[in-house]
């Protein structure tokens, strides 16, 4: 369904991080997966670029990973990578997330061409990127040796589930790793109904109608925006593109003009009401701008109508 080589249903994204690690580092080599995390003699290092660095890249250390962190937090040059490669590294991992990738890093054409000069596989997390359903096959096709998706986001499968993807060989060994193997991602197991749900669920993604989702999507956050109305000092539109936010958002900017409560104090007040409601505030949760962001993925109809009542109410408390 995917185009890719062999596939393997993972217990979630992390679990599938875990596994991309073990893959690469002990291969299907029975003495070295069961040595695992000892990674003495064996290649260990991960190269990553500083802006791809995140929550979740502990996971590569559970197998006894190493990450070699490059670039600074805007800029990564090609040397850089490069020079990063040598005999102890067994993958670059790759992050498409949203607010990740600055104009100034090395695009992932760029990754692939100097890691697989090097004979260094290209490892892809991209769980939280999918729908557009495009994502799903881009990143294998144009030249990722693995790939990480989440199955329990877009997809809409089992909460527990993600998909790893790529190179048979990558696959076998990361198979080996796993469960029901004694292996590092023995407690990372995944149940048959766990693994048919998540191919159900993708059959039913992949056969719907993305063009008519967004639009729904879009839909529901211009009707958040216009239920706002005029809020002096608060500027709501709605904003999709290609790299930050891929689904449609409605999108509220704290111009310099608000006297009212921060959005980070929006942002909690809503989560802590009655229904909880919760909200991105800024890039990675407070990073670089004072705003709101609001994806509609997870709204039922009539949804938007509680989350203008709750925001207005929160805008206007003094």
């Amino acid at each position: 369904m995917l185009g890719a080589e062999a596939a393997l249903v993972t217990a979630g994204s992390a679990a599938g991080l875990v596994l991309q690690a073990a893959a690469c580092i002990a291969g299907d080599d029975p003495s070295r997966i069961a040595r695992l995390p000892d990674v003495t003699g064996m290649r260990h290092e991960f190269v990553i670029q500083r802006p791809h660095r995140f929550s979740y890249d502990q996971s590569f250390r559970v197998p006894g990973g190493v990450l070699v962190e490059i670039g600074l937090g805007r800029r990564t040059m090609p040397y850089e990578l490069e020079n990063a490669i040598g005999p102890a590294t067994a993958g670059v991992v790759y992050l498409v997330s949203p607010f990740t990738s600055p104009p100034g890093i090395l695009s992932f054409d760029e990754v692939c061409r100097i890691a697989h000069a090097r004979g260094v596989p290209v490892l892809v997390d991209v769980a939280s990127m999918v729908p557009p359903r495009e994502n799903l096959f881009r990143y294998l096709r144009d030249g990722a040796d693995l790939v990480i998706v989440s199955g329990g986001k877009g997809i809409r499968g089992p909460q527990s589930t993600g998909i790893l993807a790529g190179r048979r060989d990558l696959i076998r060994a990361a198979t080996l790793n796993a469960s029901p193997n004694q292996a590092i991602g023995r407690a990372a197991k995944t149940s048959k109904e766990e693994i048919v749900g998540l191919v159900t669920a993708l059959e039913l993604f992949l056969a719907e109608d993305e063009k008519a989702e967004m639009e729904r999507y879009r839909e529901v956050c211009a009707s958040i925006v216009a239920g706002l109305g005029e809020v002096p000092g608060i500027r709501a539109v709605v904003e999709q593109d290609p790299v930050n936010r891929v689904l449609p958002h409605a999108v509220l900017y704290f111009e310099p003009s608000w006297t009212g409560p921060s959005g980070r104090a929006v942002q909690l007040a809503l989560a802590a009401g009655n229904p909880h409601i919760y909200v991105q505030q800024g890039p990675h949760q407070g990073g670089y701008f004072d705003e709101i962001a609001i994806d509609a993925i997870n709204l039922e109809p009539g949804d938007e109508a509680v989350i203008v009542r709750r925001l207005l109410e929160e805008l206007t408390r003094r």
